[in-house]
């Protein structure tokens, strides 16, 4: 007599194991993901042998347990960048870039960086070359700093060591333990700013956007010169940059 799972095609299947990587909000054991799946284990492992093979998944090391391998991230990026998602995000950051008059940016995590998604720059002389895909640190960015202190707390502790903690201007923090402690202050007031910490004389302020399973899968930021826009001036943006914020989880729905 044929198996329920057998019914269910092969590709299908695997694209549930995938599923549930991309949804699991740390690495999970092989009992999680046939208990999450539906499948039998011996299946789940198997498929779990093929994901391993495409670079879809990958073991955690020194623990039983899986995460979403570099090209099921890859694709993820590729995704959240294409023209289908774009138009709608880019839009929410161009009706804030007229509100608050500085340039604004539409971040995401990926691995042990920031990635800009998008940008939309105001009408002013002074602008830095950060296009969609570019790449800015996570210690001593707001994006950066918010993005990693609304990680759950294991999925935190396994990036904090991986992180250099460079020193870019003489503000940035390089100290591990006053990084984690600015990092509980975010999670409790749910923003985050650079003040001077990345580039001398800019200052930024960063809210989480959520995802449908309230998640804070990305960030919505305002930057500007401290000269035009004072880190306190900076922080009278965040009843728009919310109102932005908001606008964009809808783009996940």
């Amino acid at each position: 007599m044929p198996r329920k799972e057998d019914k269910i095609p092969a590709t299908l299947r695997a694209f549930a194991v995938v599923e549930a990587l991309a949804r699991a909000e740390r690495p999970v054991s092989l009992a999680e993901l046939a208990e999450s799946t539906g499948l039998p284990k011996p299946t789940v492992y198997r498929m779990l042998a093929m994901l391993e093979a495409a670079g879809l998944a990958m073991p955690e090391p020194g623990l039983r347990r899986f995460a979403p391998g570099p090209r099921l991230t890859g694709l993820a990026r590729d995704v959240m960048l294409s023209g289908n998602f774009r138009a709608a995000r880019h839009a929410v950051l161009d009706r804030l870039v007229s509100e608050v008059g500085e340039t604004c940016n539409f971040t995401m995590l990926d691995g042990a960086s920031v990635m800009y998604l998008d940008r939309v720059e105001a009408a002013w002389p002074l602008r830095m070359n950060l296009t969609a895909g570019s790449r800015v640190p996570l210690h001593c960015t707001a994006s950066g700093k918010l993005l990693l202190a609304m990680l759950p707390a294991t999925a935190r502790q396994r990036l904090l060591p991986q992180l250099a903690l460079a020193p870019f201007t003489e503000r940035t923090i390089t100290d591990r333990k006053r990084l984690e402690r600015e990092l509980a202050r975010i999670r409790a007031r749910k923003y985050a700013t650079d003040d001077e910490e990345y580039h001398a004389g800019l200052v930024c302020v960063a809210v989480p956007v959520h995802d449908e399973r309230r998640r804070a899968c990305a960030a919505i930021a305002v930057h500007a010169p401290r000269s035009r826009m004072p880190l306190e001036r900076a922080l009278e943006h965040l009843p728009s940059l919310r109102r932005a914020a908001e606008a964009m989880s809808a783009t996940f729905d």
